[in-house]
């Protein structure tokens, strides 16, 4: 069994992205491997499937490979882009009546986690208002670029701090397939560092399909890692870093520097006990990933899994 720690960092953390680059699989063959990831013995690291609102029928066809009992297909539903705020609130009030129709076409097979969807660049607290009218419960994970990060998890803290439920989360991109895809790491770090982000659900995606940062020819850049990124993120959290500190870490390419037992997770001198690590994930959301294999045969190769 991988450390208790590993278990507390990474459980339910990889938003499964196979239908996206550089994967870029159809639905059926990306459906079917979410059929096997969720029986396989590592499906405790396996959080939802990430699927475009637009694909919602197609995926109806194929949901024969899923039982009620132990394998339902749980979904990250993802919404699409808009140039401004009408045309967002037409975009959104669109994407809630489909999640309603989609969840209600089968209730014993689908459960659909949250929305994922981009903010337009005009947003305000009033928007967010008018967004909640629509959503109401549902947990979404709003999308900013990384330069708005900061202003945007503040303005979305003070929407949930008026609201009962803190069901609005933030998603910040950590990559693609290109370089000029990848934040820095110090975009990442003033991100983690945000007071409002220890309060506030975060998620990441695209990116981090390996555990430790790296040096990746098929995208000419360094690649973060996700232990480097979720580590950090739960460390700023729980130690109070600064900017400099999460980036430090965000930076760290040394597996030997991180750090797994069955009673603490460490980089460095930097402890976390594993029941504090619980408390700090579940403001971490997850990562999507367009591979579930890559991530857990780095893992192994590093002999944590």
């Amino acid at each position: 069994m991988p450390a208790a720690s590993l278990q507390a960092l990474l459980a339910k953390s990889i938003d499964y992205a196979g239908m996206f680059p550089p994967c870029s699989l159809t639905i059926e063959p990306a459906l079917q491997n979410q059929a096997e990831y969720v029986r396989s013995p590592d499906a405790w690291m396996l959080n939802t499937f990430v699927l475009p609102i637009g694909q919602f029928d197609a995926a109806k066809q194929l949901l024969s490979q899923f039982d009620p009992v132990h394998h339902l297909l749980r979904v990250a539903a993802l919404g699409p882009k808009a140039p401004n705020a009408d045309a967002f609130l037409d975009a959104l009030d669109e994407a809630e009546a489909a999640i309603r129709a989609f969840s209600r076409y089968d209730v014993d097979l689908i459960s659909v986690s949250h929305l994922e969807m981009s903010l337009p660049h005009d947003a305000d607290a009033a928007l967010l208002k008018e967004a909640r009218s629509i959503v109401g419960d549902l947990p979404v994970f709003w999308e900013a670029p990384p330069e708005r990060a900061q202003q945007t998890i503040a303005l979305l803290a003070e929407h949930n701090s008026d609201e009962h439920s803190a069901t609005f989360g933030y998603k910040l991109r950590t990559g693609g397939v290109t370089a000029e895809a990848f934040p820095t790491s110090a975009q990442i770090a003033s991100a983690l560092i945000t007071p409002a982000t220890h309060q506030l659900s975060i998620k990441f995606t695209a990116g981090l399909h390996h555990p430790i940062r790296q040096f990746r020819d098929e995208v000419k850049t360094k690649m973060h890692g996700f232990l480097n990124v979720l580590g950090a993120a739960v460390l700023a959290a729980e130690h109070r870093w600064d900017a400099h500190q999460a980036a430090m870490m965000l930076e760290d390419e040394n597996p030997d520097s991180f750090s797994f037992t069955d009673e603490f997770f460490a980089w460095r001198e930097w402890k976390i006990g594993v029941e504090r690590l619980r408390y700090r994930r579940k403001f971490v959301a997850s990562f999507g990933s367009c591979s579930f294999d890559e991530p857990r045969e780095d893992l192994r190769a590093l002999r944590l899994l």
